[in-house]
Protein backbone atom coordinates (compact mmCIF):
# COMPACT_ATOMS: atom_id res chain seq x y z
CA UNK A 1 0.00 0.00 0.00
CA UNK A 2 1.54 3.49 -0.84
CA UNK A 3 2.21 6.57 1.29
CA UNK A 4 1.77 9.73 0.17
CA UNK A 5 4.16 11.37 2.08
CA UNK A 6 6.46 14.01 0.62
CA UNK A 7 7.95 16.10 3.91
CA UNK A 8 9.62 15.27 7.49
CA UNK A 9 6.50 17.29 9.06
CA UNK A 10 4.08 14.32 6.89
CA UNK A 11 6.19 11.50 8.47
CA UNK A 12 5.81 12.48 11.99
CA UNK A 13 1.88 13.16 11.48
CA UNK A 14 2.04 9.81 9.62
CA UNK A 15 3.20 8.09 12.88
CA UNK A 16 1.27 9.76 15.10
CA UNK A 17 -1.99 8.76 13.70
CA UNK A 18 -0.68 4.68 12.98
CA UNK A 19 0.47 4.26 16.85
CA UNK A 20 -1.68 6.73 18.65
CA UNK A 21 -4.16 3.98 19.60
CA UNK A 22 -0.62 1.50 21.01
CA UNK A 23 1.59 3.95 22.61
CA UNK A 24 1.03 6.85 24.72
CA UNK A 25 1.87 10.55 22.78
CA UNK A 26 4.57 11.12 24.72
CA UNK A 27 6.22 7.47 23.91
CA UNK A 28 5.24 8.04 19.54
CA UNK A 29 7.46 11.28 19.87
CA UNK A 30 10.16 9.79 21.36
CA UNK A 31 10.13 6.76 18.82
CA UNK A 32 9.36 8.79 15.99
CA UNK A 33 12.81 11.03 16.86
CA UNK A 34 14.74 7.99 17.40
CA UNK A 35 13.34 6.49 13.81
CA UNK A 36 14.01 10.11 11.91
CA UNK A 37 17.65 10.25 13.38
CA UNK A 38 18.19 6.41 12.16
CA UNK A 39 17.00 6.67 8.60
CA UNK A 40 17.65 10.31 7.83
CA UNK A 41 20.90 9.91 9.46
CA UNK A 42 20.72 13.86 10.08
CA UNK A 43 23.34 15.79 12.56
CA UNK A 44 20.33 18.85 12.97
CA UNK A 45 17.46 16.64 13.13
CA UNK A 46 15.96 18.84 15.60
CA UNK A 47 16.04 21.83 13.55
CA UNK A 48 14.04 20.01 11.11
CA UNK A 49 11.07 18.09 13.11
CA UNK A 50 8.41 19.81 12.17
CA UNK A 51 9.44 21.08 8.76
CA UNK A 52 8.80 21.15 5.19
CA UNK A 53 11.95 19.91 4.32
CA UNK A 54 11.33 17.16 1.59
CA UNK A 55 12.37 13.83 2.37
CA UNK A 56 13.22 10.88 -0.65
CA UNK A 57 10.88 7.98 -0.92
CA UNK A 58 13.03 5.63 -0.09
CA UNK A 59 12.82 6.95 3.73
CA UNK A 60 9.66 6.73 3.01
CA UNK A 61 9.67 3.06 2.42
CA UNK A 62 12.08 2.78 5.21
CA UNK A 63 9.82 4.62 7.50
CA UNK A 64 6.75 2.71 7.12
CA UNK A 65 7.94 -0.62 7.48
CA UNK A 66 9.65 -0.15 10.74
CA UNK A 67 5.76 1.47 11.36
CA UNK A 68 4.63 -1.71 10.49
CA UNK A 69 7.05 -3.45 12.81
CA UNK A 70 5.59 -1.30 15.63
CA UNK A 71 2.62 -2.27 15.19
CA UNK A 72 2.82 -5.97 15.30
CA UNK A 73 4.30 -4.81 18.75
CA UNK A 74 8.02 -5.81 18.05
CA UNK A 75 10.09 -2.94 20.47
CA UNK A 76 11.98 -0.58 18.37
CA UNK A 77 15.56 -1.42 19.68
CA UNK A 78 15.04 -5.06 17.78
CA UNK A 79 13.88 -3.49 15.06
CA UNK A 80 16.83 -0.71 14.59
CA UNK A 81 19.00 -3.41 16.08
CA UNK A 82 20.34 -1.17 18.49
CA UNK A 83 19.91 1.33 21.25
CA UNK A 84 20.83 4.26 23.11
CA UNK A 85 23.18 3.86 26.15
CA UNK A 86 25.06 5.95 28.56
CA UNK A 87 26.64 7.82 25.22
CA UNK A 88 27.42 4.11 23.68
CA UNK A 89 25.69 2.41 20.97
CA UNK A 90 24.35 -1.06 22.08
CA UNK A 91 23.14 -3.32 19.29
CA UNK A 92 20.37 -5.58 20.80
CA UNK A 93 18.61 -8.84 19.63
CA UNK A 94 16.52 -11.46 20.67
CA UNK A 95 19.30 -12.82 23.37
CA UNK A 96 19.50 -9.66 25.23
CA UNK A 97 17.32 -7.54 27.39
CA UNK A 98 16.89 -3.71 25.67
CA UNK A 99 18.64 -1.52 28.50
CA UNK A 100 16.71 0.75 30.51
CA UNK A 101 16.99 4.49 31.66
CA UNK A 102 17.21 2.99 35.33
CA UNK A 103 20.10 0.71 34.47
CA UNK A 104 21.38 4.01 33.48
CA UNK A 105 21.18 5.73 36.98
CA UNK A 106 22.29 2.42 38.05
CA UNK A 107 25.88 2.80 36.26
CA UNK A 108 26.15 6.59 36.67
CA UNK A 109 25.72 6.23 40.30
CA UNK A 110 28.56 3.81 40.08
CA UNK A 111 31.11 5.83 38.18
CA UNK A 112 30.29 9.01 40.68
CA UNK A 113 31.08 7.29 43.43
CA UNK A 114 34.51 5.17 42.30
CA UNK A 115 36.16 7.98 40.42
CA UNK A 116 39.90 6.67 40.87
CA UNK A 117 39.35 3.04 41.19
CA UNK A 118 41.49 1.18 38.94
CA UNK A 119 40.85 -2.44 40.51
CA UNK A 120 38.81 -5.30 39.19
CA UNK A 121 34.83 -4.91 37.72
CA UNK A 122 32.41 -7.77 37.55
CA UNK A 123 29.23 -7.34 36.04
CA UNK A 124 27.26 -10.47 36.70
CA UNK A 125 24.24 -11.57 34.18
CA UNK A 126 25.73 -8.90 31.54
CA UNK A 127 23.32 -9.54 28.37
CA UNK A 128 24.19 -6.90 26.41
CA UNK A 129 27.78 -5.73 27.82
CA UNK A 130 26.27 -2.28 28.45
CA UNK A 131 27.34 -1.81 32.06
CA UNK A 132 30.23 -3.88 31.58
CA UNK A 133 30.89 -1.31 28.70
CA UNK A 134 29.89 1.87 29.89
CA UNK A 135 32.33 1.18 33.24
CA UNK A 136 35.20 -0.06 31.26
CA UNK A 137 34.92 3.51 29.31
CA UNK A 138 34.33 5.50 32.23
CA UNK A 139 36.18 4.09 35.04
CA UNK A 140 39.87 4.27 32.98
CA UNK A 141 42.36 2.43 34.60
CA UNK A 142 39.84 -0.94 35.93
CA UNK A 143 39.73 -4.53 34.25
CA UNK A 144 36.33 -4.87 33.51
CA UNK A 145 34.99 -8.67 32.94
CA UNK A 146 31.45 -9.37 32.51
CA UNK A 147 29.48 -12.87 32.10
CA UNK A 148 26.33 -14.39 31.18
CA UNK A 149 24.84 -17.76 31.20
CA UNK A 150 23.66 -16.95 27.59
CA UNK A 151 25.90 -17.68 24.79
CA UNK A 152 24.38 -15.76 22.36
CA UNK A 153 24.53 -12.84 24.77
CA UNK A 154 28.32 -12.87 25.47
CA UNK A 155 28.20 -13.10 21.56
CA UNK A 156 26.19 -9.57 21.23
CA UNK A 157 28.41 -8.43 23.74
CA UNK A 158 31.60 -9.15 22.61
CA UNK A 159 30.47 -6.96 19.29
CA UNK A 160 29.50 -4.22 20.91
CA UNK A 161 32.64 -4.12 23.51
CA UNK A 162 34.45 -3.50 20.10
CA UNK A 163 31.80 -1.35 18.57
CA UNK A 164 32.72 1.09 21.60
CA UNK A 165 36.01 0.18 21.46
CA UNK A 166 35.66 -1.02 25.30
CA UNK A 167 38.35 -3.24 26.91
CA UNK A 168 35.98 -6.07 28.04
CA UNK A 169 36.78 -9.47 29.28
CA UNK A 170 33.33 -11.40 28.40
CA UNK A 171 33.09 -14.98 29.35
CA UNK A 172 30.16 -17.61 29.63
CA UNK A 173 29.35 -18.88 33.12
CA UNK A 174 26.90 -19.66 35.81
CA UNK A 175 26.42 -17.51 39.00
CA UNK A 176 24.69 -21.18 40.35
CA UNK A 177 27.71 -22.83 39.39
CA UNK A 178 30.42 -20.82 41.46
CA UNK A 179 33.71 -23.15 41.41
CA UNK A 180 34.94 -21.95 38.03
CA UNK A 181 35.19 -18.09 40.18
CA UNK A 182 36.97 -19.63 42.80
CA UNK A 183 40.04 -21.07 41.97
CA UNK A 184 41.62 -17.52 42.17
CA UNK A 185 44.68 -19.58 44.49
CA UNK A 186 45.67 -20.74 41.30
CA UNK A 187 44.98 -18.16 39.54
CA UNK A 188 42.78 -20.20 37.07
CA UNK A 189 39.98 -18.53 38.44
CA UNK A 190 37.46 -16.80 35.99
CA UNK A 191 37.55 -13.67 37.71
CA UNK A 192 40.52 -13.05 40.54
CA UNK A 193 40.22 -10.52 43.10
CA UNK A 194 37.17 -7.93 42.31
CA UNK A 195 37.00 -4.69 44.07
CA UNK A 196 33.36 -4.08 42.94
CA UNK A 197 30.79 -6.38 41.63
CA UNK A 198 27.60 -5.36 39.96
CA UNK A 199 24.83 -6.71 38.57
CA UNK A 200 21.06 -6.43 36.99
CA UNK A 201 19.89 -10.11 37.46
CA UNK A 202 16.24 -11.17 36.76
CA UNK A 203 14.01 -9.42 38.95
CA UNK A 204 10.22 -9.65 38.24
CA UNK A 205 8.24 -11.77 39.72
CA UNK A 206 6.32 -14.29 37.74
CA UNK A 207 2.73 -12.89 39.18
CA UNK A 208 3.74 -9.24 38.05
CA UNK A 209 3.88 -10.56 33.97
CA UNK A 210 0.29 -8.89 33.79
CA UNK A 211 1.34 -5.49 34.38
CA UNK A 212 4.23 -5.46 31.92
CA UNK A 213 3.28 -4.30 28.21
CA UNK A 214 2.96 -7.25 25.64
CA UNK A 215 5.76 -5.82 23.82
CA UNK A 216 8.12 -7.04 25.82
CA UNK A 217 6.63 -9.92 27.04
CA UNK A 218 6.32 -11.18 23.79
CA UNK A 219 10.05 -10.20 22.45
CA UNK A 220 12.84 -10.12 25.43
CA UNK A 221 14.17 -13.37 26.59
CA UNK A 222 12.15 -14.02 29.12
CA UNK A 223 15.07 -15.79 31.38
CA UNK A 224 16.58 -12.25 31.82
CA UNK A 225 13.42 -10.81 33.35
CA UNK A 226 11.67 -13.48 35.28
CA UNK A 227 12.13 -14.78 38.79
CA UNK A 228 9.88 -17.53 40.34
CA UNK A 229 6.77 -15.82 43.01
CA UNK A 230 8.26 -18.78 45.43
CA UNK A 231 12.19 -17.40 45.34
CA UNK A 232 12.25 -14.15 44.32
CA UNK A 233 15.77 -13.73 45.78
CA UNK A 234 17.03 -16.45 44.13
CA UNK A 235 20.02 -14.90 41.86
CA UNK A 236 20.56 -12.74 44.85
CA UNK A 237 21.25 -15.57 47.18
CA UNK A 238 23.99 -16.85 44.86
CA UNK A 239 25.40 -13.12 43.78
CA UNK A 240 26.19 -12.74 47.21
CA UNK A 241 27.44 -15.74 48.06
CA UNK A 242 29.97 -15.24 45.33
CA UNK A 243 30.55 -12.22 45.88
CA UNK A 244 31.71 -12.96 49.89
CA UNK A 245 33.97 -15.18 48.85
CA UNK A 246 36.03 -13.14 45.83
CA UNK A 247 35.38 -9.62 46.45
CA UNK A 248 38.73 -7.63 48.05
CA UNK A 249 38.04 -5.91 51.09
CA UNK A 250 37.00 -3.29 51.05
CA UNK A 251 34.41 -4.49 48.28
CA UNK A 252 31.88 -3.05 46.94
CA UNK A 253 28.51 -4.36 45.76
CA UNK A 254 25.52 -2.52 43.07
CA UNK A 255 22.35 -4.17 42.55
CA UNK A 256 19.77 -3.22 40.42
CA UNK A 257 16.86 -4.25 42.06
CA UNK A 258 12.62 -4.88 42.15
CA UNK A 259 11.51 -1.85 43.83
CA UNK A 260 9.20 -4.20 46.15
CA UNK A 261 12.35 -6.73 46.96
CA UNK A 262 14.53 -3.92 48.92
CA UNK A 263 13.99 -4.17 52.44
CA UNK A 264 14.44 -8.62 52.00
CA UNK A 265 17.64 -7.85 50.31
CA UNK A 266 19.27 -4.85 52.59
CA UNK A 267 18.33 -7.94 55.51
CA UNK A 268 20.18 -10.60 53.40
CA UNK A 269 23.33 -8.20 52.72
CA UNK A 270 23.75 -7.38 56.27
CA UNK A 271 23.47 -10.92 57.38
CA UNK A 272 26.13 -11.47 55.14
CA UNK A 273 28.54 -8.98 57.14
CA UNK A 274 27.86 -6.00 54.11
CA UNK A 275 27.85 -2.98 55.93
CA UNK A 276 26.73 0.71 54.98
CA UNK A 277 23.70 -0.79 53.06
CA UNK A 278 21.80 1.79 51.53
CA UNK A 279 18.93 1.78 48.95
CA UNK A 280 18.36 4.21 46.23
CA UNK A 281 15.69 5.50 44.70
CA UNK A 282 15.52 5.88 40.62
CA UNK A 283 14.10 8.91 38.85
CA UNK A 284 10.33 7.45 39.48
CA UNK A 285 11.39 8.00 43.31
CA UNK A 286 10.78 3.59 43.31
CA UNK A 287 13.50 1.78 45.08
CA UNK A 288 15.72 0.82 42.09
CA UNK A 289 19.26 0.37 43.43
CA UNK A 290 21.09 -1.49 46.40
CA UNK A 291 24.38 -0.91 47.60
CA UNK A 292 26.90 -2.78 50.22
CA UNK A 293 30.48 -2.26 51.52
CA UNK A 294 32.01 -5.98 52.72
CA UNK A 295 34.96 -5.80 55.42
CA UNK A 296 34.34 -1.70 55.67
Amino acid sequence: MGVNIQTIKEIRFYLKKELEELYPLHEINAMSAIILKDVLQSPHLHNLALSETPIQKKHVQSITRICRELKKGRPLQYILGYTEFYNCTIRVDQNTLIPRPETEELVDLIIKENRGFTGTVMDAGTGSGCIAIALAINLPGTKVTGFDISEGAIKKAKENASLNHAEVTFLVADIFDPAPFLLKNSGAGLLNNPGLIVSNPPYVRSSEKKLMAENVLGHEPQGALFVPDSDPLIYYRALVKLASAILVPPGKIYFEINEAMGKPICELLTASGYKSVEIIKDLNNKERIIKGIINE
